[in-house]
């Protein structure tokens, strides 16, 4: 299923996207929201499945209606560094012995065509495109990678928007270059995860103004889905309705020749995931 949430800020209500790939269909009589609560409700997402079939849920116009963030009430974003081989390479880095691993607010996430915004200040506004996991059942101390995978409920693209200067010359940890307003816009869609039958295998793209700028797959990654949950469950509980930002491919910003074309107000970008649907952004001066 391609679950998603509409309207408003603040005042989105969960949908569903029909196999048809254009009809929305209004699921807020049948579930309070598209969050951990959910994700965790087997029996809950039956009924949804069961909807969709039967065809009996209600059609929403789609003209002029807002596509918000499409999970709710986030518990925590967990975001994996360096987690691609040739991003390493680009950017003169070893490749990591472990995951690296730092935090995003869930107050950074925005809709997937949700402006964003280039902080006060800022010169090295940076780009990158990535493969969002999203937990659907607790994971603690998890022995495999094959768990891991078992507690993903379901995937999005994510924009983990990034500002070099404050990230990495600014001293202290990553968290100042990843934490400005709207640096994470997600979605357009959660997309369940019996519908990605293997994460390793996902087209990860990105223009800017138009250009190609990232172009990778997830095969790249240096430490794969499963194994990234396992990790991460060794150091702090995931619960339903936490996300995993699982790293960029190459061809961010920060990895090209002098000058560096980093991110200004005025520019658009455009992203995607395989079959997890596209972004558009255009950027604004906060």
């Amino acid at each position: 299923m391609k679950l998603l949430r509409v309207g408003t800020a603040g005042a989105e209500r969960p949908a569903l996207l029909d196999e048809d790939g254009t009809t929305l269909r209004d699921l807020s009589g049948l579930v309070g929201d598209v969050d951990g609560e959910l994700l965790a409700d087997t029996a809950a997402l039956e009924r949804v499945r069961e909807a969709a079939r039967a065809g009996t849920l209600p059609v929403l116009d789609a003209a002029g209606l807002r596509v918000g963030a499409p999970l709710g009430r986030i518990g925590k974003i967990v975001c994996v560094g360096l987690n691609y081989h040739d991003h390493a390479a680009e950017t003169g880095q070893a490749i990591p012995a472990e995951p690296i691993l730092f935090f995003k607010a869930p107050d950074t996430v925005v809709g997937a065509y949700d402006t964003v915004l280039v902080p006060r200040g800022s010169v090295k506004t940076d780009w990158e495109v990535e493969l969002a996991v999203v937990i659907g059942r607790t994971a603690r101390y998890l022995d495999s990678a094959e768990e891991g995978l078992a507690c993903v409920a379901g995937y999005a693209t994510s924009h983990d928007v990034s500002e070099r200067e404050w990230q990495i010359e600014r001293g202290g940890t990553w968290d100042k270059g990843k934490n400005c307003e709207t640096f994470n816009p997600l979605g357009p869609w959660l997309v369940t995860a019996d519908e990605v039958p293997d994460p390793q295998a996902l087209g990860v793209r990105l223009w800017v103004n138009g250009e190609l700028k990232q172009d990778g797959t997830t095969a790249e990654q240096i430490f794969g889905v499963g194994e990234v949950v396992r990790y991460v469950s060794q150091f702090m509980v995931l619960r339903p309705g936490d996300v995993i930002n699982t790293g960029t491919p190459a061809g961010v910003a920060m990895g090209q020749p002098e000058p560096k074309p980093y991110l200004r107000a005025g520019d658009v970008v455009e992203l995607e995931v395989e079959g997890l649907g596209r972004q558009r952004q255009e950027l604004k001066g906060a």
